[in-house]
């Protein structure tokens, strides 16, 4: 299903994936387009387990680049259940591993987020807008966190 093995094994790994043909299974691709507002395909959700929507990839990538969205999606669902150090090191990992695409930017950002949200401590939101100012500095992400500068 997926044309390259590092995404395929991450996937089978880390996801249940679940497929809807737009064509051979028009009823329900119909009816979960619906209900998640998928404008276009492919279109990849990443679901909580009570069906919501954390993060979403819209359109083809490249495979650097699907990954690098594969693993902040992971981040976002360990967020959003309360995993702070989970969320953390998955963001972290796409910066790491996927520096140059255009999820590490939202990556750095949510990594700081999640170190806060664990520790409580400002400090780590400083941080993370000063490491704005050595790479992604002219990103959305980096205005985002420019207000924790002190």
């Amino acid at each position: 299903m997926w044309p390259d093995s590092r995404v395929e094994e991450h996937v089978a790994k880390n996801f249940a994936p679940a497929r809807l043909h737009v064509k051979d299974q028009a009823a329900d691709f119909k009816r979960f387009g619906e209900k998640y507002g998928a404008q276009w395909t492919p279109t990849v959700l990443f679901l909580d387990p009570e069906a919501g929507e954390k993060h979403r990839i819209e359109g083809f990538l490249p495979a650097d680049e699907f990954d690098a969205q594969l693993v902040l999606g992971l981040g976002k669902l360990s967020f959003d259940a309360g995993q702070y150090a989970a969320a953390e090191e998955r963001f972290r990992e796409v910066v790491e591993r996927h520096g140059s695409t255009d999820a590490a930017p939202e990556a750095q950002y949510w990594a700081g987020v999640s170190r806060y949200k664990a520790t409580r401590d400002a400090g780590a939101l400083a941080e993370t807008a000063r490491a704005f100012d050595q790479r992604y500095g002219d990103t959305i992400w980096a205005k985002k966190a420019s207000v924790w500068k002190k």
